[in-house]
């Protein structure tokens, strides 16, 4: 598995599905704007993506992909199937009983994630709505997990990787075609929702087939290997998804500073998430079932380099992204958003949000790129140590600035969080002698940060001789265009000064991507 091809061809489709999800949101802000309906959208789409990030996609992959590899590399396709189906089981009806047990408990669990909307009259009634219609999502998207983790194992990325397209372009149909005929957009939007997670289920069912490896229905079984990797599961929960922990941290905390501060903290995610899609998942789930095969094959010495090219990688496109969006929050946001039910103070607020996220955006591909090496080697309950401790450190950073910052505050707890997280899994990975920063890596990293604040400093400047054009509706498209496509030029040509990195390995990369 060549893993620079793998990272190629996640990330690709995850810029689609990123720049399709920013369409989706500036839909969202179009139709709902950043008041109660948003509000109460945000959350109910939350809860299951919630459950989804820490059961499902983090801490079931965790534990699922690296039993699944094994087994396909020492046991052969028809072990590795029959381990699949039985996890396929299992995960499916105890997902759909616990979706019928939160769809019962909707009002009352609502208090759980967004106690201050009782504030507003109509509010938490309207989130418990919603709620109940996003939720079965959580269903359909837990299989496609796992079926994800079956095509990754097979080292086949696209068909999985392009799955959130379907969310996004479900979603944005059936908000346009729905919203005259339902109570509010918000309803629109969570039908959506849930029209989506049948399309992805669907659309994998086919391609796990078409890999050869179609998952028949089985009687769900505890067999040894299914309650192994269920053991694996629970500490794995948080570890993998202590960056939606946070997030789920800062929406109870948020629902009580003001009206709209849910939205504009998810309105800031969104793009802040489109390098951490494109760049961070993609080293991440590229990562995982590479290091578990050189593992069991006993490399070590080519997963210590895997994990060293990886972090150059990540780095490399990451540290310009966060210092850009330091750089031009503004803007951005204003071109993305500010239509509709969006306006001029929606968009400051949203931006301050994206500019203290941006600056744990590289820490947050780092845990992406460290957590692999424990879960390839069957070690879900170090990362649980260390998530509990940065989520403790993010709730008190949240207490701590949402008087004085705002919304703005809990964002910078959550980037503070993951840097501390990133400084303690390396440390640990360091300790157990499975991590070392390699003379390569050494002598890039200073020459790649370098290289980005140069690019700031350009689309700093820029930004400010380009004000009328970015205040004016009619020219700040075209105007950030400019600014982006500025500051990539810079970027690169500082990257090759300063030798952050070299064209022979560009061309190299893209050759690859393409074979």
């Amino acid at each position: 598995m060549n893993l620079t091809k793998a990272i190629a061809t996640i990330g690709g489709w995850t810029v689609l599905s990123r720049i399709t999800g920013l369409m989706r949101e500036m839909l969202i802000a179009r139709y709902l704007g950043a008041g109660m309906v948003a509000d109460a959208f945000f959350v109910a789409f939350r809860f299951p993506n919630l459950f989804r990030s820490l059961f499902a996609e983090g801490a079931f992959n965790a534990a699922f992909v690296p039993l699944f590899a094994g087994k396909l590399e020492g046991e052969g396709p028809e072990a590795a199937r029959c381990f699949a189906e039985q996890c396929l089981a299992v995960l499916g009806w105890s997902v759909l009983a616990f979706v019928a047990v939160m769809e019962m408990a909707m009002p009352w669990a609502m208090y759980l994630l967004a106690p201050g909307f009782d504030d507003m009259p109509g509010k938490m009634a309207l989130a418990a709505e919603l709620s109940r219609i996003t939720f079965p999502y959580l269903l359909f998207i837990s299989m496609v997990s796992l079926q994800s983790g079956v095509l990754n194992s097979l080292g086949r990325f696209a068909a999985a990787a392009g799955t959130p397209v379907l969310l996004n372009l479900t979603s944005m149909a059936v908000l346009v075609a729905l919203a005259p005929y339902v109570p509010t957009p918000g309803h629109a939007m969570a039908w959506g929702v849930f029209a989506s997670g049948v399309a992805q289920f669907c659309w994998l069912v086919f391609s796990v087939r078409r890999a050869g490896m179609g998952l028949r229905p089985v009687r769900p079984s505890l067999t040894p290997e299914v309650r192994m990797m269920l053991r694996r599961v629970v500490p794995g929960a948080v570890g993998a998804g202590v960056y939606q922990v946070n997030l789920l941290i800062n929406t109870v905390i948020a629902s009580h500073v003001a009206n709209g501060a849910v939205s504009y903290l998810n309105y800031a995610d969104r793009v802040n998430q489109l390098p951490l899609g494109v760049v961070g998942i993609a080293i991440g789930t590229a990562l995982l079932p590479l290091l578990s095969r050189q593992l069991r094959a006993g490399e070590t010495e080519a997963a210590l380099a895997s994990q060293n090219r990886a972090m150059e990688l990540g780095l490399l496109l990451t540290l310009p992204a966060a210092l850009a969006f330091v750089a031009i929050a503004r803007p951005i946001i204003a071109v993305l958003f500010e239509r509709g039910s969006f306006g001029p103070a929606d968009s400051q607020a949203v931006a301050g949000a994206l500019m203290a996220f941006a600056l744990g955006l590289p820490a947050y591909v780092l845990v992406k790129v460290l957590t692999p090496s424990f879960f390839a080697r069957h070690d879900t309950r170090t990362p649980v140590k260390v998530a509990m401790a940065t989520m403790a450190l993010n709730v008190a950073l949240n207490l701590a600035l949402m008087g004085p910052l705002k919304h703005v505050g809990m964002a910078l707890s959550t980037a503070v969080a993951a840097w501390v997280n990133v400084g303690a899994l390396a440390w640990l990975l360091k300790s157990r002698g499975f991590f070392t920063v390699d003379v390569r890596l050494k002598a890039r990293l200073p020459r790649i940060f370098g290289a980005s604040v140069a690019m700031a400093g350009v689309l700093w400047a820029a930004a400010r001789l380009m004000a009328p054009w970015l205040d004016a509706h009619g020219t700040r498209a075209f105007a950030l265009v400019l600014l982006v496509l500025l500051g990539g030029m810079t970027y690169a040509v500082a990257a090759l000064l300063a030798g952050a990195t070299h064209l022979g390995e560009l061309k190299a990369m893209l050759r690859r991507g393409r074979s």
